[in-house]
Parts: structure tokens; sequence; C-alpha cells
């Protein structure tokens, strides 16, 4: 549901409420990877972490940057004192404030390149490429892997996907940057659609099977159960999460975006 609102919002919205509907959505993912990682624990904690990363879209869409170390800071001393007057258990402390601060970064440092894509002046056209590599990605993935799929691509986290299906999303990935060039970003050259296509294809797995780790980690089949029958929030973002910081640089530094 969160995607084919994100692509209504970024044809058709305005920026402010495309800003709101993105705080949104990083803060359910962020309380989504939380609850993944602590369960019922420390629930105070888990909502500080929460509704303070989620402030970090806001910041971006009014551009003070200036503010966001001392964000992260504040977050930090925060959890501090908390974790303090709140002791759990000694020894099971690493792991939780560990998870609470993986996530800070994890999803505010890396999603948050969204925010800063779509105030590019073609920040909606990149922002469309990457939707649409990662979907040629998964979409040419699945197929290649599901009829060609021999050779198992990283079985002790994702048993499921094999190196046949990997080689199949890069060809995904690089056929739906190639169709962007040809429709609504001239700007790209041929070789370097094949570059980004290449690029986004191996940053999308790796982003798909990093959040893959982090289940495992966490004894979990899915990330939550907010989409009925497709999973978690995290499992529609898993992808994007590495793919939208790249873009970012690329469209900044590359095409003077």
């Amino acid at each position: 549901m969160a995607l084919p609102l994100l692509i209504l919002l970024i044809a058709f919205g305005t920026p402010a409420i495309f800003f709101i509907f993105l705080t949104l959505v990083l803060f359910l993912a962020l309380f989504e990877f939380n609850r993944m990682g602590l369960a019922d624990e420390q629930q105070i904690e888990q909502w500080f972490a929460t509704a303070a990363g989620s402030l970090v879209v806001p910041l971006l869409y009014w551009q003070h940057y200036a503010l966001l170390l001392p964000l992260l800071a504040v977050t930090i001393i925060g959890l501090a004192l908390l974790f303090l007057i709140r002791l759990p258990a000694i020894h099971e402390l690493p792991q939780r404030l560990g998870w609470l601060c993986l996530g800070l970064l994890y999803l505010p440092f890396l999603l948050g390149h969204l925010a800063t894509l779509r105030l590019l002046a073609d920040g909606q056209e990149w922002i469309f490429l990457t939707l649409l590599a990662i979907m040629g990605c998964d979409t040419f993935a699945y197929f290649v892997g599901s009829n060609l799929g021999r050779h198992k691509l990283y079985p002790a986290v994702s048993p499921k996907k094999s190196i046949e299906g990997g080689l199949g999303g890069l060809l995904g990935a690089v056929v739906a940057v190639y169709l962007c060039r040809a429709s609504f970003l001239p700007v790209i050259g041929v070789f370097e659609a094949i570059f980004i296509g290449l690029l986004l294809g191996v940053v999308g797995q790796l982003g798909d099977l990093f959040e893959s780790l982090l289940k495992r980690a966490c004894e979990v089949k899915d990330s939550g159960n907010m989409i009925p029958g497709h999973g978690g929030l995290l499992d529609r973002l898993d992808s994007l999460v590495f793919a939208f910081p790249i873009v970012y640089y690329i469209a900044r530094y590359g095409y003077g975006g």
C-alpha cells in the first residue's frame, strides 16, 4: 500500500504533503524495526527513539541540516538516561541499546536521502527511476530465479535466492533505467544507464539481503504484519533504503541536480 501511495504523492502531491507522508512512513518503519528487535521490552525507549528518528525528515524539508547532529546527540543522550533510569538486565544492555542506535542510522539517515532527493530540481524523475529500477530488479530476479535458479546465492541468510535470480535482477534494473532514460531522463547516457542500472541492481539486492539478515538475527519470518498478506513495511522498503542514497549522490553530483 505504501508504494502506490508514494508514487501518487510524487506525481501529484505538493512537497509538503509528500514530506508529511514520508515522515509517517519513517515513523512506522522505525516503530516496526524497534519492535522486531525488542518486542515488548523497553517500550518507552522504543517510542522515544522512533519519535526522535522521525524528526529527520522535517529537518531535511526545512533544510536545517545543521540540526541533524544535535538531534542525534540529544537522542543518544536521552536513550542513555532512560536506560540508566530503567535499567534492564545488565548483560542485555548492549543488544537493546545497540539495536535502537542501529535503527537511528539504518532508517532515518539512509531513507532520509529520499527527502533530499525530492528537493532536487529533477528529484521527482530520479525518484521514479529508483522505484522502477528496484521493481525491475525484483521482478526479473523472481522470474529468472523461479525458472532458472540452480545455485544458491546466500543460503545462510536467504535460502530461496539464487545466483541466477540475482543476475536476472541486475538485468531488470538495467532495462528499467534504460527505459527511464528513453522516456523522461534523457540526460543519462547509454553507458551511464547501464552503469546506474547495475549499481542499483547490486545495492537493491544488498538491501534485501541485509534486511533478511536482521530478520534471521531476530528469528522472525517478516519484519512485521503492518501490510496484511505481505509482511511488514520494512519488507517492502528494504531494497529502497540502500538505493536512495546512491541515486541522490549520482543525481546531485553527477548531473548537477
